[in-house]
């Protein structure tokens, strides 16, 4: 591979030196089986990809609230961040980076798996779809519309989790505000039907974001936390009536935080299912976005290279193939085919699929 390799160059990130611009992307593997501790073997499965400029952990929840699918793992408990402790030495021992993405998936649950409490959203919506519990698949639960003292309570509790995220040793943070999660919920139309200052217009709709975002800048400090959006998302039965000019104010607004970067997902939906919606997205927001941006979504080495040398991103992250190419850097560097992962051991399960894929040997 030339040496002139763009995702292969270095960048700073904030005062953090990342080594190259590639990124291993948030991806839920669901083996925290015990009291939602990351598995015993997750230090390992991190330190093999420490080869990537920067690690975003899978999607860990910041209360037991925030669980909407069986074994993913937390940052609210002693032994949570002790886990997390391991994980991140291990990574940083290999010379890598790592950011903790920090979750809530509000109305995306289950009473099953809140002990049975009802799921909290912006509104109460119910969502199509199912989710996996201890008793088997269930319909998403129609959920309870948030109160104000529920959404303080709740951005109290990604503060703490911030909180946590610092003493486990982590380099920054991400905001998992893509997917029809809790922060997307806030932000969409067809999740936020509120009349109060939470809800309305996008001004209001986006409250919840920003002050989640000062409150974590207030643990972190400039250009350690990150957000991950997904502006032509459709998953998890999302929907907006005006995706391009609601996204468009969002972003902007961004940019009166330092933040450690804007993560954008690409749409994974057939475009032609995408009326309203940008299809470039990256591409689109770059000019309204002045900080860094990660591009997301089915990227080939090739692609990160043109994104990057057409100046429509600074870092791009990779997920499946960081599954199963635990060396993907080395293998990008030197052209060595790519191994395609196995999917059905994307979640759950044991070592298989999980720590066992090899580096590629000569």
């Amino acid at each position: 591979m030339s040496q002139e390799s763009a995702l292969l160059s270095k960048f700073k990130l904030g005062n953090i030196e990342l080594k190259n611009r590639v990124v291993m992307a948030p991806m839920t593997r669901s083996r925290a089986f015990t009291e939602n501790i990351p598995h015993e073997k997750a230090s390992l499965y991190y330190k093999q990809r420490a080869s990537a400029g920067l690690i975003i952990t899978e999607g860990t929840q910041v209360s037991p609230q925030g669980i909407g699918y069986l074994w993913t793992p937390g940052i609210y408990t002693r032994e949570q961040i002790k886990a997390w402790e391991k994980i991140v030495n291990e990574v940083h021992d290999a010379e890598g980076k790592i950011f903790l993405q920090l979750w809530h998936v509000g109305r995306i649950s289950h009473p099953d798996l809140l002990g049975g409490m009802q799921p909290m959203a912006p509104s109460s919506i119910k969502a199509l779809g199912k989710t996996f519990t201890q008793n088997g698949w269930q319909d998403l639960a129609e959920p309870k519309m948030m109160t104000r003292q529920d959404i303080k309570q709740t951005i109290d509790d990604f503060r703490k989790a911030a909180n946590n995220a610092r003493e486990a040793g982590f380099d920054g943070v991400d905001l998992h505000g893509a997917f029809g999660y809790l922060i997307d919920q806030f932000i969409q139309t067809g999740t936020n039907i509120r009349t109060d200052e939470y809800g309305g217009n996008i001004q209001n709709r986006s409250r919840f974001l920003l002050e989640l975002i000062e409150s974590v800048l207030e643990v972190w400090g400039d250009y350690k936390v990150g957000i991950k959006l997904s502006p032509s998302n459709r998953f998890n039965d999302m929907q907006d009536d005006n995706p391009k000019e609601n996204f468009f104010y969002l972003i902007d607004k961004l940019n009166d935080y330092k933040l450690a970067y804007l993560h954008l997902m690409e749409p994974q939906t057939d475009v032609s299912e995408l009326n309203g919606y940008v299809t470039n997205v990256a591409e689109y927001f770059r000019p309204i976005y002045k900080g860094t941006i990660i591009s997301n979504a089915g990227h080939s080495f090739e692609s990160g290279e043109s994104f990057i040398n057409s100046n429509k991103a600074d870092l791009i992250s990779f997920g499946s193939l960081f599954i199963s190419n635990p060396d993907l850097v080395n293998r990008f560097r030197n052209s060595y085919p790519l191994t395609q992962p196995d999917k059905k051991t994307f979640y759950g399960g044991d070592e298989r699929g999980y720590i066992d894929y090899p580096e590629y040997t000569e």
